[in-house]
């Protein structure tokens, strides 16, 4: 499971204008539509080319557990991808990007300082141009932790920093034990 970038997907999907497909006949049309073959629906959800021809034509309606999943992390991976993109570029150019989480919060600064990590609960709007390095990071495919790394940089920044206004000597922000994370858009 990836924390952030499940993080940033759900805020993402957030901005949807009508719901995915819920059945699993639907969503198997979806992606048939989608793939434009039944073939490569089924090499992508590793199925038979059969199973998925009966789920179109409704003769199957009930997936297995583990076939439910995949068949709707792939229908909400492909699902309105115009409206997905023009949510993350208001995010990266002009809105930002709002994130509520309660993890160890810490930071490296000069000797005589209170810098113990303790936890904190925090909800800090971003600037655009952070939103930006996320989105990029995570097309890119990054790692959990280099999101993380991203994010601390921000709060680091934003939160602790108040934009160069405070805490000039702050040198690293340590960000772990992440009880809850959330992005918003």
């Amino acid at each position: 499971m990836s924390l952030f970038g499940d993080g940033l997907e759900a805020a993402v999907q957030k901005a949807f204008t009508r719901p995915a497909p819920k059945s699993a006949p639907a969503q198997m049309r979806y992606l048939v539509k989608q793939l434009k073959s039944t073939k490569a629906v089924a090499q992508m959800l590793r199925i038979s080319q059969r199973t998925v021809e009966r789920y179109v034509k409704d003769q199957i309606k009930k997936p297995r557990p583990e076939l439910a999943a995949r068949l709707e992390r792939e229908v909400k991976k492909r699902w309105q991808p115009q409206i997905r993109a023009r949510a993350r570029k208001r995010a990266a150019t002009t809105d930002g990007i709002v994130i509520d989480t309660q993890a160890r919060i810490g930071y490296t600064a000069p000797v005589g300082t209170t810098d113990d990590a303790r936890v904190r609960h925090l909800t800090v709007a971003l600037p655009p141009q952070y939103a930006a390095r996320l989105f990029d990071a995570q097309q890119a495919g990054a790692t959990d932790q280099q999101l993380q790394q991203i994010t601390a940089e921000a709060l680091k920044e934003v939160y602790f920093q108040d934009s160069g206004r405070r805490a000039g000597s702050l040198e690293e922000v340590r960000f772990t034990d992440i009880e809850h994370l959330e992005f918003e858009l």
